[in-house]
């Protein structure tokens, strides 16, 4: 009698474990599912935008090596420092869509977004003089004047590119909120086809230079915009899209502050690639050194736009979990999509390692560029190996409205550690370039460490009340008649 209670007993307890192992992988593969909706459509998103840029770079970069110094200098530095501002301050829909969307305030949504045009517009109309006066910025920044001149007649092209980022950035996180991003993806891939195509017929064909191939990276940036906005507001987003709405021009300093510190966040991570460039313009023989590091970025930027899939991924999932109330189901979902960020980046690391300089000829002829590509492969390896987790934690941060706390943390790695670190390899201890992204990288590292810390030790049932707060504040008291949709839910 006393065997058979035993077998029973254990019986019972292997089924348990049996339930348990397959409500595990249920589960995973329902929040995989989840996120791969968003992160799937964002990756073939962000790889058609990057592309766009990377299209352009390759046209210019067989016009001359200088043409190919200054775009890099004008993107690396100018345009991503537009880019970082519209694109962190743009992040604060994230954080409002996808709780809203999360408790079912829809109508929210449209205002949001109506919100954040208004702010990321005066924000682009203030960027203006950077572009008119980039050359004699660049020249006080060191660089070369050849090159800087160059820059200069380039970034008057990119003004409209700037102004495009309005519409993209926000149409996109609205868009991400509610898992409706594939159209997104199939404009731009369709941008991207023409960009290739206009690329070649315009510097190649007709031989018409940088006014050509710029001419068709802004043509490339607003073709999906249209496509976009026309989706929003012709019967694509019937629950959160109401129509236009006064309401957009009121309660506009909560979305200013916290657009800020979202654009604090952004900006300091995405301009640290720029300090990287800027110093290494100052070191001998700048025009390859800029060449050889342009072309590692590019290679990190691509990888970066898996990253940043994944990031997209992260803020949609927690904030629409800590909108719904479960704090369970946010841990659960951080977990799976940071393993699988690590992953596919750890595969890619050993893939570039491999590769080292065959990449440089992708982007110019010259071997000598080749030459520095190859010795700086394996810092570039390294870099998409930490791309494959930081910007993951960051998309956590920012589904769960912690931009003024990363903005701190980022300050305190990338410019206390990381850049004086790298400027002592690279000047005194004549590292140069390496030595310069040697010590950014530790930079890095060291702030993804904090974020995996923060994140560990987050008491989440107090997130999902903070989220719940916001909510009750800022969504529920909209007047009645801008949406029945929401009173309803």
């Amino acid at each position: 009698m006393e065997g058979e209670i035993k077998e029973k007993l254990l019986r019972g307890t292997k089924e348990t474990n049996v339930d348990e192992d397959v409500r595990l992988k249920d589960k995973v593969w329902a929040e995989t599912k989840k996120m791969w909706i968003v992160a799937g459509p964002a990756i073939f998103t962000r790889f058609s935008t990057f592309g766009i840029n990377l299209v352009s770079q390759a046209f210019v970069g067989h016009i001359g090596s200088i043409e190919l110094a200054a775009y890099s200098l004008v993107f690396t530095v100018l345009l991503r420092f537009a880019n970082g501002i519209l694109l962190g301050m743009a992040s604060a829909l994230e954080t409002l869509c996808g709780q809203a969307y999360g408790a079912g305030q829809y109508h929210m949504l449209g205002i949001y977004l109506q919100r954040s045009w208004i702010v990321l517009f005066v924000c682009a109309v203030l960027l203006l003089p950077l572009f008119f006066f980039t050359t004699p910025i660049l020249m006080a920044l060191g660089q070369a004047q050849d090159i800087a001149e160059v820059s200069g007649y380039i970034s008057l092209f990119l003004i409209p590119v700037t102004f495009s980022f309005i519409v993209s950035f926000t149409c996109q996180m609205f868009l991400q909120a509610q898992s409706k991003n594939m159209i997104i993806s199939y404009l731009a891939a369709i941008s991207l086809s023409i960009h290739v195509f206009l690329s070649w017929l315009f510097t190649v064909k007709y031989k018409f230079g940088i006014p050509g191939a710029l001419t068709s990276t802004i043509l490339a940036y607003w073709i999906p915009n249209l496509g976009q906005l026309m989706f929003v507001t012709c019967g694509g987003c019937r629950e959160t899209w109401k129509g236009f709405s006064v309401a957009a021009f009121k309660d506009l300093w909560p979305v200013v502050k916290l657009s800020l510190s979202s654009g604090a966040m952004v900006c300091l991570e995405l301009w640290y690639n720029t300090v990287l460039i800027l110093l290494t313009g100052n070191m001998k023989n700048a025009e390859v050194s800029i060449d050889a590091l342009a072309i590692c970025l590019n290679v990190n930027g691509l990888e970066m736009m898996i990253s940043l899939g994944f990031l997209a991924a992260a803020s949609v999932r927690v904030s629409n979990e800590l909108g719904r109330g479960s704090s369970s189901a946010a841990k659960f979902s951080i977990v799976v999509t940071v393993l699988t960020s690590f992953v596919i980046g750890f595969v890619l690391f050993l893939l570039f390692l491999f590769l080292r300089g065959r990449l440089a000829y992708i982007f110019t002829e010259s071997e000598e560029v080749a030459a520095a590509v190859a010795d700086l492969s394996p810092l570039l390896a390294c870099s998409i190996l930490l791309n494959s987790i930081q910007p993951v934690l960051s998309g956590v941060a920012v589904g769960a409205g912690w931009q003024s706390i990363v903005a701190y943390v980022n300050i305190a790695c990338y410019y206390l550690i990381g850049i004086p670190i790298g400027l002592v390899l690279g000047y005194f201890t004549h590292m140069e370039v390496k030595g310069i992204w040697t010590g950014m990288l530790i930079g890095t590292f060291v702030q993804t460490i904090v974020l995996i810390i923060i994140t560990w030790r987050t008491d989440w049932d107090k997130q999902v009340a903070l989220a719940h707060h916001r909510i009750n504040k800022w969504f529920v008291a909209e007047p009645a008649e801008s949406s029945p949709k929401g009173q309803e839910a």
